[in-house]
């Protein structure tokens, strides 16, 4: 039979207290990581926006987001696709979801012509209501 003394003297009692400091070492490791990882969630493609003195607008649901380079380049969400394509990709995204939002992200030394293609291709997808974004005036 086992005759040592046990870990616990019966004078003592156990300690009732929490350890946080691993917590708080998870914790901070969780914000630099969501830090980090917040700027590269950006919506689209990078381009240098026009500005113009208008509200911001507030959305509850993600737009629909069409971006113009300065190249011509055209990109549904962060996919690059051809204006033939555009029109029938925006039919079928809203056949599904018939009130989302349109908004058109071109840069500032896109050719107006080539906004005026994507606008007009649009306009035969049956999206009535188009928003142009912007960068606020510095």
């Amino acid at each position: 039979m086992w005759a040592g003394s046990s870990k616990w003297d019966k004078d003592a009692e156990p300690m009732g207290e929490i350890n946080v400091t691993p917590l708080v070492d998870v914790m901070l490791v969780l914000l630099i990581i969501f830090m980090v990882t917040a700027p590269l969630l950006t919506q689209g493609v990078n381009v240098d926006l026009p500005d113009a003195a208008s509200p911001p607008m507030r959305q509850n649901i993600e737009p629909l987001v069409v971006t113009i380079r300065k190249n011509g380049d055209i990109y549904l969400q962060k996919h690059r696709i051809p204006l033939a394509k555009l029109a029938p990709r925006i039919q079928a995204i809203r056949k599904q979801k018939p009130k989302l939002p349109v908004f058109i992200r071109g840069d500032a030394k896109t050719p107006y012509e080539r906004v005026a293609q994507v606008m007009s291709l649009l306009a035969r997808a049956g999206v009535k209501e188009v928003g142009l974004v912007t960068e606020p005036r510095r």
